[in-house]
């Protein structure tokens, strides 16, 4: 079965969902024109709660996190945008991001509160496990950081498509088979 690598980053007013909100995210597909294939979606709050701090680095206030759309509206149409790039299930979608310990769980959470089911399945890839692999070298898991040619801004689709550009160098450089 084909499968596509979905580079993701997440930017909420938060640590974790369900108990804080997701803000927005961006999504690139793992290409070698990422820039060409991305999806940003924006939700609403889910909870009351939110810290200032984390709000703040998505550069959205509150009042414009309370307009966005309905989170079931928003996954939705992320979810649409999956499917139809893996051929509606033709193709295995697997997300990938720098952090999926915080990506991933706003996602997955999102996905199944909303609509029931994640197109991503159960599990992700983070970045630095793979660079460490490739090295061969547990300590330097935050060292591909340098290797993103977009500017990491916590613009969720700039970081997606950084990350995505890393896993590029990985490709052409490192050998690593995506």
């Amino acid at each position: 079965m084909k499968s596509y690598l979905f580079s993701v980053d997440v930017e909420s007013d938060g640590p974790c969902p369900g108990l804080y909100s997701m803000v927005n995210f961006g999504a690139c597909v793992v290409t070698d024109n990422p820039q060409n294939y991305t999806f940003y979606g924006e939700t609403a709050p889910i909870s009351n709660s939110f810290i200032t701090e984390a709000l703040n680095v998505s550069g959205k206030t509150r009042e414009q996190h309370l307009n966005f759309q309905s989170p079931e509206k928003t996954m939705r149409e992320f979810a649409d945008w999956i499917n139809k790039i893996c051929d509606n299930g033709r193709a295995r979608a697997t997300l990938i991001s720098d952090n999926p310990a915080f990506d991933w769980q706003f996602i997955n959470y999102y996905f199944h509160k909303f609509l029931g089911d994640n197109p991503f399945g159960f599990s992700a890839r983070r970045i630095g496990d793979i660079y460490s692999g490739l090295g061969q070298n547990f300590y330097i898991a935050n060292k591909w950081k340098s290797l993103r040619k977009t500017t990491h801004d916590h613009n969720p689709v700039n970081d997606a498509i950084g990350n995505a550009e890393a896993l590029l160098y990985f490709r052409d450089r490192l050998g690593l088979k995506l």
